[in-house]
């Protein structure tokens, strides 16, 4: 395992269901008193600490009998509003032994798409923790449609580390960690890279109340290293599990973070947004966006998908249709065509007003 050199600024601290409860709607006092435990010493050393947990639709189901999740959207919402308040209740009763207090903050993922609210969200963490206080975040299941959902709190916890700036997500659950089912059947304990091989070794979940397995976790482990965040994925049933990985100690497994992380703009550009559309760009056009750094020109584009306006998000595609960037489309899809394959002087002469000419300028583009 991988031995921080120091005691980190701030990290976010996901927990499953399954680490909180012990069945349906059933929470483990004990198990959070002793989380809550473990923040506070964390704390105490200096670091700032900011919980991510779930729990809601599983505490909604036991207070209201239910053997199993529905699949239904409004049911999973009304179990949602039923179990939030106990969750935060429960919360608030594991952390004033150590005099600390929590504050439920509830996001959805239009709270961190449009950049006001972004913003918004990251002052409020920042006031609360200026405060003292331990934000515990969820999503907003109550109100969450389809359109609106991160689709699992691993995503969300992924997006509140780069949010936030994090140096380390330690995402606590009941698996030990990625375990190498198809070779040595033991926990990788450092994963460099995320290839598609890593990615293979993940699998889903089984249980009534949670969602999301190791493949969201995986997932999640993507986009947070990707941000300049390091991923620990553990056990959270391990005695003194939170102090233990931070010191390099504890088992799991660890997830490298990229040795550069993106300026924070464009990592809301890559990581916050649901693109409208796709913009396909041909094979010169792919190390030119890749390795020279440069704004994507009408000349490297072959066609797009979807359809978006002037200012929409979109993904940018080579050839093979591999998304390699995403950023903010300087014309619509409907003017696209007409683009397509053009030199300047003719992007100019079909728009004379245009102060600017790139499709995606290299300010409002990220690599992904």
């Amino acid at each position: 395992m991988l031995t921080p050199r120091r005691r980190p600024k701030r990290v976010i601290v996901k927990l499953g269901t399954g680490v909180l409860t012990s069945g349906a709607g059933r929470l483990d006092t004990v198990r959070i008193a002793g989380v809550c435990a473990q923040i506070a010493a964390v704390r105490s050393s200096g670091t700032e600490v900011i919980v991510v947990s779930s729990g809601a639709v599983g505490l909604g189901m036991g207070r209201l009998a239910l053997a199993r999740r529905p699949h239904e959207t409004a049911k999973k919402q009304a179990l949602a509003a039923v179990g939030q308040s106990l969750l935060m209740e429960t919360w608030q009763a594991g952390f004033a032994p150590h005099g600390i207090t929590v504050a439920q903050v509830l996001l959805t993922h239009e709270d961190l798409r449009a950049r006001d609210r972004y913003l918004g969200v990251k002052e409020t963490l920042a006031q609360l923790i200026g405060y003292g206080a331990v934000p515990v975040i969820n999503e907003n299941d109550a109100v969450s449609a389809a359109e609106i959902k991160f689709g699992d709190n691993d995503t969300l916890s992924a997006m509140v580390a780069s949010l936030v700036g994090a140096q380390f997500l330690l995402i606590l659950s009941t698996a030990p960690g990625l375990v190498d089912m198809r070779g040595t059947g033991r926990v990788v304990p450092v994963v460099e890279r995320i290839t598609p091989e890593i990615e293979a070794m993940a699998g889903g979940t089984t249980s009534e109340t949670a969602v999301g397995g190791m493949v969201s976790k995986v997932s999640a482990a993507k986009l947070a290293t990707k941000s300049g965040c390091g991923v620990f994925v553990a056990n959270g049933a391990e005695p003194d599990i939170i102090p233990r990985l931070l010191s390099g100690s504890g088992p799991g497994t660890f997830f490298v973070p990229s040795g550069l992380p993106l300026e924070a703009r464009k990592r809301w550009l890559a990581y916050f947004q649901r693109p409208s559309g796709t913009i396909r760009i041909n094979a010169c056009a792919v190390p030119v966006l890749r390795e020279q750094g440069r704004s994507l020109l009408a000349v490297g584009v072959t066609g797009s998908t979807g359809e978006f306006a002037e200012g929409d998000v979109v993904d940018i595609a080579g050839p093979d249709g591999t998304v390699i960037a995403r950023g903010k489309a300087a014309f619509g899809s409907k003017e696209i065509p007409a683009l397509a394959g053009k030199k300047g002087d003719q992007v100019r002469a079909l728009h004379p007003s245009r102060r600017r000419i790139e499709v995606v300028h290299r300010n409002d583009l990220a690599l992904l």
